[in-house]
């Protein structure tokens, strides 16, 4: 027997096999099918968010001329050329502020209220009367702490200017069940409070015949003031 036989028959008679193996092929792998649907549906997303990313940009660099104040502007000056400013800010629609085109409109006019620096100027913040009109007088009248209203004093506000017995006065009947005297009034002013003392100094504009009169009540200490309802009832 030759010893391919042998080792032939040493292995159970089974024929050797060849030990190098052939190419191998790489396993097929099917591409996944596409659906139209969920392209359109992306393509759309994309575009919604892009859309959205410019609207922000659009209104974030959109922004506007408006007048604003750049000098202490007391209540009822006259507004000159000088006291205000122009600015160009991203406008809230909510803002109401007069614009950089209607800035001569508003020179000439007196303040309503008093003006600071910084601010943007309203048009509720001008007006075009003289706040102490014709026929009236400015009455100063200081108020104590415990005397000032937690309601905001605010110009144009009326009131009434009501007298009251002098300090340390007893009551002796004379006056008793017969109601004060009073004078209408309205805000033109009011000051914040003196550190210290917390005294508010309120300008009120009375009739010119009434002003002497309240003049000499605050001297006394006998003046009061009272708010109006708003409807001036």
């Amino acid at each position: 027997m030759s010893k391919t036989k042998e080792h032939t028959a040493a292995r159970g008679g089974v024929p050797q096999q060849n030990a190098t193996a052939g190419p191998v092929a790489p396993p097929r792998v099917s591409a996944r099918r596409r659906r139209p649907g969920m392209i359109a549906l992306s393509l759309a997303l994309i575009a919604a968010g892009g859309a959205g990313v410019a609207v922000l940009l659009l209104q974030a660099g959109h922004r506007t001329q408006v007048v604003t104040v750049v000098r202490d502007v007391q209540v009822g000056q006259a507004l000159t050329a000088k006291d205000l400013g122009k600015a160009s800010v991203a406008l809230d629609p909510a803002v109401k502020a007069v614009r950089a085109d209607d800035l001569d409109s508003v020179i000439g006019k007196r303040a309503a209220v008093e003006l600071k620096p910084g601010s943007l100027l309203a048009p509720s913040q001008v007006t075009k009367d003289f706040l102490v009109k014709a026929g009236e007088q400015l009455v100063p009248v200081g108020l104590k702490a415990e005397q000032v209203p937690a309601t905001a004093l605010v110009p144009g506000q009326k009131v009434r200017l009501v007298h009251v017995p002098a300090p340390g006065t007893v009551d002796t009947g004379k006056t008793s069940g017969t109601a004060p005297r009073t004078i209408e009034g309205r805000v033109v002013k009011a000051s914040k409070s003196a550190p210290g003392t917390g005294v508010v100094v309120v300008d009120v504009a009375t009739s010119a015949d009434n002003g002497p009169t309240a003049a000499a009540w605050v001297a006394a200490g006998t003046l009061r003031l009272v708010l109006d309802a708003p409807d001036g009832s």
